[in-house]
């Protein structure tokens, strides 16, 4: 599951959000619902989202609910990973990390 964000670096709000998931269907409704939950909000406020939220909101079996941990998951990763390239951005260090080098390549 990858979660991407585009963010309004003027207001810090989530401008769009979209997903690439390989799985169940649970796991895809996930992910879909996450975006739609992120979008218009602040950084801050979208960490607040818990797995649980997501599994309640789409009835999910307690056998499903690693499907709503993943969303949990892809959504704190998509804040830390802008956060990153901000610090990033505000220090000037242009160098290239591990995981960036790997996808250009």
């Amino acid at each position: 599951m990858k979660l991407q964000i585009k963010v309004d670096d003027s207001t810090g709000k989530i401008d769009d959000a979209c997903f690439k998931t390989f799985g169940c269907g649970s796991a895809i409704a996930s992910s879909s619902i996450a975006t739609e939950w992120v979008k218009g909000k602040q950084l801050e406020e979208v960490l607040t989202i818990k797995n649980t939220e997501i599994a309640k909101h789409l009835s999910f079996p307690p056998v499903k609910l690693h499907d709503s941990m993943l969303a949990e998951d892809a959504i704190k990763a998509a804040v830390k990973d802008y956060q990153a390239k901000q610090t990033k951005k505000k220090t000037g260090n242009t160098e290239a990390s591990p995981a960036e080098k790997a996808v250009n390549a």
